[in-house]
């Protein structure tokens, strides 16, 4: 098959931990292409996610690189496998791809938990309050602007389709902007009490009371995988979505994660706190 143009970041993360297991130990690209029975360009092509990878080559190379058996690499085999069609490749063409790779690697997770300070996460987004934040588009964005809210609603059907463990921990400040006006924000507040109710759903605020903290200011999403090693971080730029997942910044983004929740309010007085606000809204 030929390479492909644009690997997803979950195609392009298997190509990243063969590549990190194989220079781990010092392995060359000429020595695992032999041993694996392949050549030195698909090497590559594997490593930057542009070829797939069978699982019987995959356990070929990480037994050549000294890698165990075990959880690890299971999740790493179980990544082979998968090559199917998604509702959200329905969208590629459409939208840029590191917008859709979200939807990829929320479906993937294990859980999910994000931190957001200037506006109310997508997956917990009114249909109006998603148009209002896509209103702020720079022009050569607008276009697209009602294909993204259409995406950015359909990801919330993971809510039913595939309920997960999510924890979402807002600053006052995301709660208080006002995109779309004060109807709009006092239908997304009401949103989000009702969302908080879900079964293993978890929101809990950042009141303006708590001191300057770690990650303040930032928006920070960590998608849990299926093993630690795995993890992925997406952090919202002006650009476009970036996604992180080297062992030393997964490690600092799981420290601010755990520091957010020992500041914000606890999920119950957090629907206090929503249901007080609603009132300045009335």
């Amino acid at each position: 098959m030929p390479p492909r143009l644009s690997p997803t970041v979950r195609q392009q993360r298997l190509g990243i931990e063969l590549r990190r297991m194989r220079e781990r130990v010092g392995v060359t690209p000429k020595s695992l292409a032999a041993t694996i029975g392949t050549d030195l360009p698909k090497i590559s092509q594997m490593e930057n996610g542009k070829s797939g990878i069978s699982a019987e080559r995959l356990r070929i190379w990480a037994r050549t690189c000294g890698c165990e058996e075990g959880p690890y690499l299971d999740a790493l085999s179980a990544m082979t496998q998968d090559r199917r069609k998604y509702w959200w490749d329905g969208f590629r063409g459409r939208l840029p791809n590191a917008i859709i790779d979200i939807a990829e690697m929320e479906h993937h997770a294990s859980s999910l938990s994000i931190l957001n300070s200037t506006f109310i996460p997508g997956l917990l987004q009114t249909p109006q309050y998603a148009a209002a934040v896509f209103e702020r588009l720079p022009p050569q964005y607008r276009q697209e602007a009602d294909v993204r809210r259409e995406f950015r609603i359909r990801r919330q059907q993971i809510f039913v389709d595939q309920p997960k463990p999510y924890s979402a921990f807002l600053h006052e400040s995301a709660l208080r902007m006002q995109f779309g006006g004060p109807d709009v924000l006092r239908e997304q507040l009401r949103s989000l009490l009702e969302n908080s109710e879900r079964p293993g759903v978890e929101i809990r605020v950042i009141p303006f009371s708590v001191p300057t903290y770690t990650g303040s200011g930032e928006s920070l999403y960590l998608a849990r995988g299926p093993v630690p090693e795995l993890d992925t971080v997406q952090i919202d730029l002006s650009h476009g979505p970036k996604f992180v997942h080297t062992q030393a910044e997964l490690a600092s983004y799981r420290r601010i994660k755990e520091e957010t929740a020992g500041i914000a309010l606890g999920a119950d007085e957090s629907r206090d706190f929503i249901r007080t606000l609603l009132k300045d809204f009335a």
